[in-house]
């Protein structure tokens, strides 16, 4: 079974408090923490980080904008996905709250499915992009590695003018399209990056890099730069 999902939930009313705690943890996947104000929601922050906020707008002291600030300035909490629980329902007030960074707005009275599919989404969103960033480490990792094996080649030629590379017995034909975008990944750029370089849409990005899946018989961007190193098959 997986770890549940930290979420905070800072409200200062406390029927808001005990029933969305008890409607997310009827379902297994989340373990809820509560705050009655924003100070005491930055200490437990400090104390536990959260995969989620929810927050209340209107509280004492601290309002959730004044908060939500706080938060998107700290950079070891700014990529904390927020949901936003008010009793405000103007269209300004919603474009308040996207600008101050929170991801979604939810006016009360709300339906706590509709809370629980919110806080669901946001956090594969998240898982996704924390994989993204993992994937994107390991290619900029395996750049470097091509620049230092580069940089041996290059060393041996020069101390052997006879010394002639093998050229690979593999026969794997790339359009030009599609040895830009393999060149592009092996750097370590991720498919949002390789759409803006070729100036195309990422959905075709995805279709390229999805062909040289196909070409090479492997499954992960990872084990197609270690294809394309091994075999030379980019530049």
């Amino acid at each position: 079974m997986s770890k549940p999902q930290k979420i905070l939930l800072v409200d200062d009313e406390p029927g808001i408090r005990e029933s969305v705690q008890a409607y997310l943890e009827d379902n297994d996947e989340f373990q809820v923490q509560v705050a009655s104000n924003a100070t005491e929601a930055w200490e437990q922050i400090e104390t536990d980080k959260p995969d989620l906020i929810v927050s209340d707008i209107m509280m004492p002291q601290v309002d959730g904008y004044q908060f939500l600030h706080k938060i998107r300035e700290d950079p070891r909490y700014q990529a904390i996905p927020v949901v936003f629980l008010t009793a405000r329902g103007m269209t300004s007030d919603r474009i308040q709250g996207y600008e101050a960074g929170c991801d979604a707005y939810l006016p009360k009275p709300f339906d706590p499915e509709e809370l629980e599919a919110i806080v669901k989404n946001l956090l594969e969103r998240r898982g996704l992009t924390d994989k993204e960033t993992t994937n994107s480490s390991d290619l900029e990792k395996i750049a470097r590695e091509l620049e230092e094996i580069k940089g041996k080649l290059d060393e041996r030629l020069g101390q052997n003018a006879n010394f002639t590379p093998t050229s690979s017995p593999l026969n794997i034909e790339l359009t030009p399209r599609e040895q830009s975008v393999l060149d592009l990944v092996a750097q370590g750029l991720m498919n949002k990056e390789i759409a803006r370089e070729l100036n195309t849409s990422v959905r075709n990005v995805e279709k390229y890099v999805s062909r040289l899946f196909s070409k090479t018989g492997t499954n992960s961007r990872t084990e197609l730069v270690r294809f394309a190193l091994k075999h030379g098959l980019t530049n």
